[in-house]
């Protein structure tokens, strides 16, 4: 993600959650925050997604991960989350954690399918409606995040 992305990216922030971040906050975290790590997902030229992270010694702290509406339930969503447990690995990261609201089951499904597990709340963390969050942590390894598409393209290589 760069600073020409962030009209496109608050854009997304505005259909996914309630209490959105400002173009603002996405400026300071991408020229003054040195742990902060962000990609987008594009198709088509298009930015459909993208998701943030701070890489604090070895541990990645997700800050946001949204898909444009309109491709959610595509596997967009699961494809940017492999990509940034990727990341974050090959950057030193070797454990990942998140908050996600109580409430949002399907978030939840898809951080469980990639190995995150509950491991507490925090009580009253969303400020539009006081929701508590679940806090969810998984261990990164080598390959982690891998897809099938990916494994095939790295044994087609060796072979």
């Amino acid at each position: 993600m760069n600073l020409n992305d962030i009209a496109a990216i608050v854009e997304i922030e505005r259909e996914a959650f309630t209490a959105p971040w400002s173009a603002e906050a996405f400026r300071n975290e991408l020229t003054n925050n040195l742990f902060a790590k962000y990609m987008i997902m594009e198709l088509d030229d298009q930015i459909l997604g993208y998701g943030g992270m701070w890489l604090i010694i070895d541990e990645a702290h997700v800050t946001n991960i949204a898909v444009k509406e309109k491709h959610r339930g595509m596997g967009y969503g699961e494809k940017l989350l492999r990509e940034m447990m990727r990341t974050a690995y090959f950057l030193g990261a070797r454990r990942m954690t998140l908050e996600v609201r109580v409430s949002n089951e399907i978030a939840q499904s898809l951080y469980r399918k990639l190995g995150f597990t509950p491991s507490g709340v925090r009580p009253a963390y969303y400020s539009d409606n006081l929701e508590d969050a679940l806090i969810m942590w998984a261990d990164l390894l080598p390959g982690e995040g891998e897809d099938a598409e990916y494994e095939e393209l790295a044994e087609g290589e060796e072979a």
